[in-house]
């Protein structure tokens, strides 16, 4: 945990955004109360999924992935190994 950046650890150690979509599907699904099949909630809850998807990708950051980019450590060279044959 303390290896994230201090912006990103009151976030990164609560779980509030998957809190409220569980909130959310439940808020979406109790409006239909009774389903006329499996595919019919499977269909509901996918397209909830999506629609959350698409808000977490183009909507409001909840996390600035530049403070990561400016701390992003150089990678590490190794030393090539010869093939040792038996």
């Amino acid at each position: 945990m303390f290896s994230l950046p201090r912006e990103h650890r009151t976030r990164m150690r609560t779980n509030n955004g998957l809190e409220r979509f569980h909130e959310e599907l439940r808020r979406r699904t109790r409006v239909v109360r009774i389903f006329p099949n499996r595919r019919s909630c499977l269909r509901l809850c996918t397209a909830l999924s999506m629609e959350q998807s698409e808000e977490w990708i183009t909507g409001h950051r909840y996390l600035d992935m530049e403070v990561l980019e400016e701390e992003k450590p150089e990678p590490i060279e190794l030393p090539k190994q010869e093939a040792v044959l038996a």
